[in-house]
């Protein structure tokens, strides 16, 4: 761990510029989900009882370097305050005289908002200048938007370098739940991908199969490797062009030890709705005019045998079309007994990406799983074993 986190640093009377992710769901300026507000509040409230005074960076949708008042942070303040329990001050701009004369005047107990990054078209830029303004603001930086991590901005790469630099709760939470997920994991590890294209997913695979021991492969994904088998997958969702590469990373996958594990039965219908007449067949008698919508129950009792060998699980994507009941079936029974064995404590469980984080609450098993991120595409990117920007900068500061 090359990070800093909120424990090592003295906050007693510093400004604490914290670039946070506050990009929720509106309609008709009301927040719809505060669940990513909720989050960074442990963050804000250790700061705060530290004798920091918070003050927040975040972006809002994508207004393209113009101011746009849709997409303006003052809607959120009412939101903030109920969530740290405390006044929650707002300033026009992130950058400016405005912000600064906010900043300093800050009481204890209470938080500065600033506005949307993103109104200046510097920042996706990763602009020094636009950075320097921000750390004008404050005497110390802590990042707390793992989510946004996978991007070189003014606000989550730039200024890092800028001011004594730390990690916020959640991202503490994130980088240490991966770094038992992948950096140094108890074994046998066993990732899930699931989803429904090979060729979005080609980086991820190619580093999972040098460090994990069982690669479970569902959805649409998994069809394509049936494909690549030489196996009938009739009208089913697949990336036929890309059956080569998938025979590739199969061929690659036994040079390196990592067992990767296809459907042995799957569950066929004539239609993509819920409830239509379906049936249980083996892979190799899928008919011409079948649609393969979910993982057998043999190859769910396959899958739930390695979870029960296994000390470290990854999940990435849904085993089949977990949005039509019933074929959420495998995707809710794999989850559930990971969920199990994680609650008596006999598994590490890390998932995360948005279909992931929807089918593990549909199946009632999120609570229990060791972590669950929200971060979307910087979850997909530490997974394919990329380096995250400001994650680096965090390290380096």
């Amino acid at each position: 761990m090359g990070w800093k986190t909120l424990d090592d640093m003295d906050l007693n009377g510093k400004r604490v510029l914290v670039r946070v992710d506050i990009n929720v769901p509106l309609v008709d300026g009301v927040v719809t989900d505060s669940t990513r507000i909720r989050r960074i509040a442990p963050t804000v409230r250790d700061i705060i009882a530290a004798g920091g005074f918070p003050i927040l960076l975040a972006h809002f949708g994508r207004p393209g370097g113009e101011r746009r008042e849709n997409l303006s942070l003052n809607q959120l303040v009412p939101t903030l305050e109920r969530a740290f329990e405390t006044k929650v001050h707002f300033a026009a701009d992130c950058v400016g005289a405005g912000a600064k004369e906010a900043a300093e005047t800050l009481q204890p107990g209470e938080v500065l908002l600033l506005e949307n990054t993103r109104f200046h078209a510097a920042e996706t830029k990763n602009d020094p200048e636009l950075a320097a303004g921000m750390a004008a603001l404050g005497d110390v930086y802590c990042n707390d938007a793992f989510s946004a991590a996978h991007r070189a901005h003014s606000s989550t790469e730039a200024l890092a370098r800028l001011l004594p630099a730390c990690a916020g709760r959640l991202m503490q939470a994130e980088l240490e739940a991966l770094e038992a997920a992948l950096g140094a994991p108890e074994r046998p590890v066993t990732a899930v991908v699931g989803g429904a294209k090979v060729s979005t997913k080609l980086e991820l695979l190619g580093n999972l199969i040098e460090k994990v021991d069982y690669l479970v492969i569902g959805g649409g994904m998994a069809n394509t490797f049936l494909v690549a088998q030489g196996k009938n997958v009739g009208v089913s969702l697949a990336e036929r062009i890309m059956k080569d590469t998938a025979a590739e990373i199969l061929a690659k996958a036994d040079s390196t030890g990592c067992k990767i594990i296809l459907p042995s039965d799957i569950v066929v219908a004539k239609k993509f709705e819920a409830h239509t007449e379906h049936e249980v067949l083996s892979t190799e008698n899928c008919p011409e005019d079948g649609m393969i919508l979910d993982a057998g129950p043999a190859s769910v009792e396959q899958i739930i045998s390695i979870f029960e060998e296994s000390k470290t699980l990854i999940w990435n994507g849904p085993l089949g079309a977990f949005e039509l009941e019933p074929f959420d079936a495998a995707t809710n029974a794999a989850a559930l007994k990971a969920a199990a064995l994680t609650r008596a404590g006999l598994l590490t469980s890390v998932a995360g990406g948005g279909d992931t984080v929807a089918a593990l609450n549909a199946s009632g098993a999120a609570g229990d799983f060791t972590y669950i991120s929200t971060a979307g595409g910087a979850f997909l990117e530490w997974m394919e074993g990329k380096t995250l920007p400001g994650v680096a900068a965090l390290e380096q500061a």
